[in-house]
């Protein structure tokens, strides 16, 4: 049976408000940098993060609570598919002011009730396992960076 969750976090040294407004980009984390800057996740909402090496994946928010909590579904699993009730996992971001700072919790959950093979879910947590320290390092660096005026 394969791992069900992921989770990861990060300091970032940059105020709460900062971070909340590029976590509430839907697809962030995927989607080629830029593409989706200027986004803001609503609840329902769908959208399609495109990353030109790795695809497109469909994004759906499904809540939102500023500044401190957000969470989509995206197929992760099923490039350039459309979303479907089984073929999503679950994406929390969870902010917390630390120290000047801000906390970033990431959750990633529903592996084990993708469809298709144990593999393709093994295949799943892996790739996922092994890209979500490169999204928080990356994340980690834009969020310090000072906005451009």
């Amino acid at each position: 049976m394969s791992e069900d969750r992921i989770e990861r976090e990060t300091l970032i040294d940059a105020p709460l408000e900062r971070v909340w407004t590029l976590v509430a980009q839907p697809g962030f984390w995927v989607a080629d940098e830029g593409t989706v800057a200027g986004t803001v996740a609503k609840e329902g909402e769908s959208m399609r993060a495109v990353n030109s090496v790795h695809g497109d994946f469909p994004v759906r928010v499904e809540k939102v609570d500023p500044p401190t909590y957000v969470a989509y579904r995206w197929a992760s699993a099923f490039s350039g598919q459309e979303l479907t009730d089984d073929n999503t996992t679950l994406v929390e971001f969870t902010l917390t002011e630390e120290g000047g700072g801000t906390r970033l919790r990431v959750v990633e959950s529903g592996f084990a009730s993708l469809p298709g093979s144990e593999e393709l879910r093994a295949k799943a947590v892996r790739d996922n396992t092994g890209g979500w320290p490169e999204v928080m390092a990356a994340f980690k660096k834009r969020a310090e960076q000072a906005p451009s005026s």
